[in-house]
């Protein structure tokens, strides 16, 4: 699946599959092909850092680019996972335990995927901050739009973690998956 292909599917309103969690990835995939060009189009002029500095915060970049393109999808299988298993019968006891014990794996596995996917916008939303000051100043809209693209891929992440919580019965999962919103929360937000 390609970048187009996932971007058709959130802007259509008659998809119900993908959602701010897909669109977290995706944004945060965008964020780092920005930065990663604007890495690029400072490696031959040394704003700051060396041009192998420069290349290997660009190879670093194009990498999570192609991995939250990924982690879109993802989120994407993720929810139809979930959502299948809200939709197991629940007429007896046997059912209605199979159904919650489904909706507890569908929702850790819901809040694991954006939990990865906010880890990599927070590298991608790092690695622009690594750049302010010492990169090609004609791109210098591009990083800080792209950086502004990672934060909000970071706080989109955070939302979708914590929207699986009510079906999650393992209280030392959420109480992981807590810790990482922390992090996230408290690095990714942050100004530039």
């Amino acid at each position: 699946m390609t970048g187009n292909d996932m971007l058709d599917k959130i802007i259509d309103s008659d998809n119900t599959t993908v959602g701010g969690g897909a669109s977290s990835a995706l944004v945060g995939a965008m964020a780092a092909g920005m930065i990663a060009m604007v890495s690029k189009l400072s490696a031959k002029k040394g704003y700051g850092l060396s041009g192998e500095e420069y290349r290997a915060i660009a190879a670093e970049l194009d990498d999570l680019a192609i991995e939250l393109m990924a982690g879109s999808k993802r989120d994407e299988e993720a929810f139809i996972l979930l959502m299948s298993a809200y939709k197991l019968p629940k007429n007896n006891d046997e059912e209605k335990s199979i159904r919650t014990d489904a909706i507890h794996r569908g929702s850790v596995i819901a809040s694991n995927v954006p939990k990865e996917n906010g880890f990599m916008c927070l590298r991608v939303y790092e690695l622009g901050r690594s750049l302010l000051g010492k990169s090609n100043p004609n791109a210098g809209s591009d990083l800080l739009i792209a950086m502004e693209l990672a934060k909000v891929g970071v706080f989109g992440c955070i939302l979708n973690i914590r929207a699986n919580f009510s079906g999650i019965s393992d209280k030392k999962a959420i109480e992981e998956l807590e810790k990482a919103v922390e992090i996230l929360e408290q690095y990714g937000g942050r100004e530039s």
